[in-house]
């Protein structure tokens, strides 16, 4: 089982950043509310090989590329929350919306290889993106948050390493 820091760091991954440890104690488990939604939802999606499953949730997916919050996230704020006594989730970061704009494509085409009889690819396409949402939602590994941090996150200088490195190094 992952220790605080790892699970820290990976929500961080994420793009939550900022949660002070209670806060992080508190929503780290519910943070992985959304992923498991949608991982639940991709199981009938593909299980059915419904393109109107796959098609809908591609719709609350790319809501959730375009808004501060995803959709599911509601359903955790104003409805299971009042039986956990925590408090709302916080907004997404640039990691999630890139994340939730990713899923939507590829719930688009996994729907549309399911529409021209490309059952295969449907299914290689759906089991891999549910398998991603069920990592995301069991251990806090978000693939497309690593993905987006490896490609368009510079890495952030803290005020700490300015003032002990000076700001030639800091800079480097």
């Amino acid at each position: 089982m992952a220790g605080p820091r790892t699970i820290r760091k990976r929500i961080e991954a994420q793009g939550f950043r900022d949660l002070d440890d209670p806060t992080l104690a508190e929503l780290g488990p519910w943070i992985r509310w959304s992923p498991a939604l949608c991982a639940a939802v991709m199981v009938v999606g593909v299980t059915l090989r419904s393109p109107l499953v796959l098609w809908a949730l591609a719709g609350v997916a790319g809501i959730g590329a375009i808004l501060p919050f995803h959709p599911f996230d509601l359903i955790y704020n104003h409805v299971v929350r009042r039986f956990t006594g925590t408090r709302p989730l916080p907004h997404n970061g640039p990691q999630r919306h890139f994340a939730c704009a990713l899923a939507a494509t590829w719930l688009v085409a996994t729907g549309w290889a399911f529409v021209t009889g490309a059952d295969v690819l449907g299914l290689v396409l759906g089991v891999a993106l549910t398998s991603m949402a069920v990592l995301t939602s069991v251990t806090h590994i978000c693939v497309p948050s690593l993905i987006y941090n490896a490609l368009l996150r510079r890495p952030l200088v803290s005020s700490c390493s300015v003032a002990r490195d000076g700001p030639a190094r800091a800079r480097g």
